[in-house]
């Protein structure tokens, strides 16, 4: 995995990583790439189409998220982890955020642990299970819950809100055209805090960045 071209694409991002960082970063796809030829965790393959449409497509929301958490810790919940998208990158970018990958396919989490400890990251928690019974064992735990290409974006936030603290927020990431699902949403629950177009250096996809709070858990 080339780091000269991983680095070229976090550049375009303005995002300050170290070195170990983008290591990291490469060390992640590499085993992502390897556990993919066996136990098919994703269908994007070759390797500049790995860093922009995984690597890069996960961490384009960052300086919206370091906005509304710009210092603090922040305790993150990743729903539907698969092969560890968005949330690994996440994880290695932030490590003064906590994150919870819940992921009931056992084969997705046995390489995320494989993942984790291979890198050392002990920012993250590791969830084998379906996101509904994680929710009952830890209601209210979190800052923000955060999700990619899991399921449609009323049921996503259906299954985020008893995960989140008052104030909490659900970072939904989605396609450029999703006004459909954004229509589906109830605004007497749910609050649009920002509506974001997002732009993937290198690559033509276009992605768009949703940020909600509960009206029921607003702050006074």
């Amino acid at each position: 995995m080339s780091e000269a071209g991983l680095a070229a694409g976090v550049a375009g991002l303005d995002l300050a990583l170290s070195e170990q960082q983008i290591a990291n970063l490469s060390i992640f796809l590499v085993e992502l790439e390897r556990w993919n030829r066996v136990h098919n965790l994703t269908s994007v393959e070759g390797e500049q189409a790995s860093i922009d449409l995984h690597l890069i497509d996960s961490i384009v929301i960052l300086p919206i998220m370091r906005e509304y958490f710009p210092s603090a810790h922040a305790q993150i919940a990743d729903l539907g982890s698969g092969g560890g998208l968005p949330a690994i990158p996440i994880a290695i970018a932030q490590p003064n955020w906590t994150i919870s990958l819940i992921e009931a396919v056992r084969k997705k989490t046995a390489f995320l642990q494989n993942v984790k400890g291979k890198l050392g990251l002990s920012n993250i928690c590791i969830y084998s299970d379906r996101v509904e019974h994680v929710a009952l064992q830890e209601p209210g735990k979190y800052d923000a819950v955060i999700s990619r290409a899991f399921t449609n974006l009323a049921r996503f936030l259906d299954l985020a809100e008893p995960f989140l603290k008052p104030g909490g927020l659900v970072f939904a990431m989605k396609a450029k055209r999703s006004d459909e699902e954004l229509s589906a949403v109830s605004t007497e629950r749910w609050r649009l805090l920002t509506d974001r177009s997002l732009v993937i250096p290198n690559s033509t996809a276009e992605r768009r960045l949703l940020v909600f709070t509960p009206h029921a858990k607003i702050t006074p």
